[in-house]
């Protein structure tokens, strides 16, 4: 069952906004992909074409998996914070996967939009815990999680393939009694 949703988040200077990706977001979302190539490095790898977007869509239509896109009160993305892999049953987890759009890294929002998908996970989607596994060099990726209360529980040597290359990663969790 896909569930819409839409929150908003005050802060003093700005309204955010945090829904679920949807097929009109697609020209929106690509052009924020296309700015912020050299934000993301080799950390991540989101949808750069329509067909990429379209497979983005399909995937996040699933049962086990949300899309959430984060706007300013201009409609501007800010960034993506997926929820992956969903596991119900005993473990009732997820790994969360995130990344801001330039110009608006660094300026805090994507704590603000994390902390109201959080709310999310742990409410609606009635989940336990969440991991987000974070590149060791990724210092801004960790700050952030570190921000909203995760706690560093290991390393994960060759973890994830990414852009061609296995690679390190430190996993870092959160559980619903924490937050």
């Amino acid at each position: 069952m896909s569930v819409s949703l839409s929150m908003w988040w005050k802060s003093p200077n700005m309204t955010l906004t945090v829904s679920q990706v949807r097929p009109s977001d697609e020209t929106t979302f690509l052009d924020a992909v296309l700015r912020s190539r050299a934000l993301f490095r080799d950390w991540v790898d989101p949808p750069d074409s329509p067909q990429r977007f379209a497979a983005h869509l399909v995937r996040y239509a699933a049962d086990n998996r949300f899309s959430y896109l984060a706007r300013n009160e201009r409609d501007q993305l800010i960034g993506c914070i997926n929820l992956n892999d969903i596991v119900r049953g005993a473990s009732q987890s997820a790994s969360l996967g995130y990344y801001a759009f330039t110009p608006h890294s660094g300026q805090g929002l994507m704590k603000q939009a994390m902390a109201r998908v959080i709310d999310r996970a742990f409410g609606l989607h009635g989940l336990h815990r969440l991991e987000a596994n974070i590149q060791p060099d990724n210092r801004a990726s960790a700050g952030l999680v570190r921000s909203v209360g995760f706690r560093l529980e290991g390393h994960s040597p060759r973890y994830l393939k990414i852009a061609g290359d296995w690679r390190d990663h430190d996993r870092y969790a959160l559980t619903a009694e924490e937050w």
